[in-house]
């Protein structure tokens, strides 16, 4: 985002965008609340009258990335007339992510690896992994899942391991591909035929 797009901004909008370039590039632990303000345009007391403190900032941050990624999870499911699309919608999703040239991995995971006990990085992350876990859930139970708890529990773990590994090993399109064969195969296994139907559904 360009200086004069910041500025077409409200000032909130302006230090949420800072913050999230400058968060996601260098850690939402080493920038200082200082360097946000400055790339936002905005003084250091407008960043504490608009937000309270960098933790209230931090949270809102992640609250913002929450919602984004909740509308496009909701547009996939939208756009897919089974469960077992939806769940492989949400990967296929992931893997655009990854081949992006601006990807540095899962912001809540990058959040929390710094965190204190129950800051609010920790508390933001706890609400998403929830709610994408009842996703996950939900669409094993649609699906037929001989164990909807496990299924979903374990869609989550490949979700979350694929952005840990394109950014560890630096292998992008490996993790893509092996968190997708990863997916199918788990599908496969939880997800009983019954009459023929129910692998196509």
């Amino acid at each position: 985002m360009t200086a004069k797009s910041l500025q077409r901004q409200s000032a909130r909008e302006r230090l949420l965008a800072a913050a999230d370039q400058l968060f996601y590039a260098e850690g939402v632990h080493v920038v200082g609340v200082d360097r946000i303000a400055e790339r936002a345009g905005v003084t250091k007391a407008t960043l504490y009258n608009t937000f309270g403190s960098k933790e209230d900032l931090v949270r809102a941050y992640l609250e913002q990335h929450m919602r984004r990624r909740q509308e496009r999870i909701a547009r996939i499911l939208a756009a897919n007339d089974s469960p077992r699309k939806r769940i492989l919608g949400i990967f296929a999703e992931v893997e655009e992510l990854l081949a992006g040239s601006a990807f540095r991995g899962c912001r809540f995971i990058m959040a929390t690896a710094e965190a204190r006990p129950r800051d609010a990085s920790e508390i933001v992350a706890e609400q998403y992994r929830a709610w994408l876990r009842s996703v996950f859930t939900d669409l094993a139970k649609e699906a037929g899942a001989t164990d909807a708890k496990q299924l979903g529990r374990r869609l989550l773990l490949l979700y979350d391991g694929a952005a840990v590994a394109a950014r560890m090993d630096e292998d992008r399109r490996g993790a893509a591909a092996a968190t997708r064969s990863a997916v199918e195969a788990l599908l496969e296994a939880a997800i009983p035929a019954k009459r023929g139907t129910l692998r196509a559904r």
